[in-house]
């Protein structure tokens, strides 16, 4: 995603509209929580959101997972996993997570920084020697592992730019369909392809998390997926997260908001992405050990799983992380997302960060740390309150960038209605 710059209005445009969705797809009340909500209220807000939604036809099925100091206050597995074939939607649904395999990945990379293997400062050409993007005059500045992980290294998405741009020209893949090519091919790509501006100077949303997954596999001595299974998964017992899945049966049917009622996906399917652009995704990719394992958009997992995630770093990050590197990840790390029309988040190491509640009317206390993706799924983390909530669905856009979201949100603090 593209700051607003000077003379690229389109850009400013299309960053405008994506980062937007990323943190919010409706405005929040303002205002205080209401004191006296209770858990009881809570489950029947939270009932009541999901049946509506599901009832509206803006989503086909979901599974809604809350935990509040620990313990499961809420979980719910409401809907179709495949409305065709009336599957019902099972709390053991397998979901692809496009985007919120992100902060995943991020924290697998900051596992080695732990173990000395890799430092925030260090080139990227440490790692991956022939990755040297040039700039629009033909320079090739330095790029390093912060620049990854914070989404400041020059670097886009094809769907973010035009359709004759340097992405479309390089061949790049956004990791969401089926390239049929291995990481270094899309490496070798991305790295033939322009920079976007100069990496350390502004925010932009991109492929960093999939050349990061590069990285990992370099510092690491081993493919991505074993990586990340060594360093993170396999720790903390997320045994349904991975980048491919053998058995399909648990696997939610993907649908693409519709009227008068979401579309069953095909295969390729073109998704228009809120005006920023058009995003290709093949949901067979889960199947396909032909194409690299993405480290933006790939995984698979369950809300269960990613709750375990979620919930491993809001406790100090153990037994995958120290507490002062989880601190990196869900700390803001550049200065806001202002040229983007958001001042009042940030990015981590991996996660987008709530700065200011007041600034941007919201619920969540500042810190909070969150996600959504071009799936349908959606999470944030709210240390102050000791809050994980996760919401998968199996429908693009609403369930991650809709209204359905900021309803999740609201029902969990006793906003609105």
């Amino acid at each position: 995603m593209w700051p607003i710059e000077r003379g690229f209005s389109r850009r400013a445009v299309l960053a405008r509209s994506a980062v937007a969705t990323l943190v919010a797809a409706a405005p929040a009340l303002s205002g205080p929580a209401k004191s006296a909500y209770t858990a009881d209220q809570r489950r029947l807000r939270l009932d009541r959101v999901i049946d509506r939604a599901i009832a509206e036809r803006r989503i086909v099925g979901s599974v809604v997972l809350v935990m509040q100091d620990g313990e499961v206050v809420y979980r719910r597995a409401a809907g179709h996993a495949d409305r065709e074939a009336n599957r019902p939607m099972r709390e053991d649904a397998m979901f692809r997570l496009a985007s919120l395999s992100k902060p995943i990945v991020s924290a697998a990379a900051m596992a080695l920084v732990e173990r000395g293997r890799l430092d925030p400062q260090d080139p990227v050409t440490k790692w991956l020697p022939d990755f040297r993007p040039q700039t629009s005059d033909g320079r090739v500045p330095a790029i390093t592992i912060h620049h990854l992980l914070t989404h400041t290294a020059g670097l886009s998405y094809g769907f973010l730019q035009p359709p004759d741009g340097s992405y479309q020209r390089a061949g790049v893949s956004d990791g969401l369909d089926r390239s049929g090519i291995d990481l270094d091919e899309e490496v070798r790509r991305i790295a033939a392809a322009s920079l976007v501006y100069e990496p350390g100077t502004r925010w932009g949303y991109s492929l960093a998390t999939d050349v990061l997954g590069a990285v990992i596999a370099r510092a690491a001595g081993e493919p991505l997926p074993d990586a990340l299974r060594r360093l993170v998964t396999a720790p903390l017992a997320m045994a349904d997260t991975g980048f491919l899945v053998d058995d399909g049966a648990r696997l939610a049917v993907p649908y693409l908001n519709g009227k008068p009622e979401p579309a069953r996906m095909q295969d390729p399917q073109l998704v228009p992405f809120r005006g920023a652009g058009i995003i290709r995704m093949s949901p067979s990719r889960v199947f396909d050990r032909a194409s690299f394992a993405s480290g933006g958009a790939g995984l698979v997992s369950t809300a269960s799983d990613y709750a375990r995630f979620a919930e491993a770093l809001r406790l100090g990050g153990g037994p995958v992380l120290k507490t002062s590197t989880v601190q990196q990840i869900t700390t803001n790390q550049i200065v806001d997302l202002s040229p983007t029309g958001l001042p009042a988040w940030g990015f981590g190491y991996g996660a987008i960060v709530l700065k200011d509640s007041v600034l941007a009317k919201s619920p969540q206390a500042a810190g909070t740390w969150t996600f959504n993706c071009a799936y349908g799924q959606s999470f944030f983390v709210d240390p102050q309150q000791k809050l994980a909530v996760i919401a998968f669905t199996n429908t693009a856009l609403e369930g991650g960038f809709g209204a359905f979201p900021v309803e999740i949100r609201d029902a969990v603090y006793g906003r609105g209605e």
